[in-house]
């Protein structure tokens, strides 16, 4: 009797890994067919949520501009 259950645990265990390799396979498949296209609409929405990097650098630098200006008139404060 457990000769028979061990059995049909291997089987049921080689069932699942079949089946996982063909559901690999198929995602495998599908992403190469539409990589190209993925790809595109990555890009675009990193170009769109990206902006314009030249007035991110002008923001950044009047920042640190106006932040260095404030230590040098108050002086460093420590905690």
């Amino acid at each position: 009797m457990s000769r028979k259950l061990r059995n049909k645990k291997g089987q049921t265990l080689v069932e699942y890994i079949i089946l996982v390799v063909i559901i690999a396979i198929a995602v495998i498949a599908i992403a190469g067919a539409f990589s190209d296209r993925i790809r595109e609409m990555f890009g675009g929405a990193t170009v769109e949520l990206g902006g314009d990097q030249s007035a991110v650098d002008a923001a950044l630098d009047t920042q640190s501009k106006d932040f260095l200006k404030q230590v040098k008139k108050d002086g460093v404060q420590g905690n």
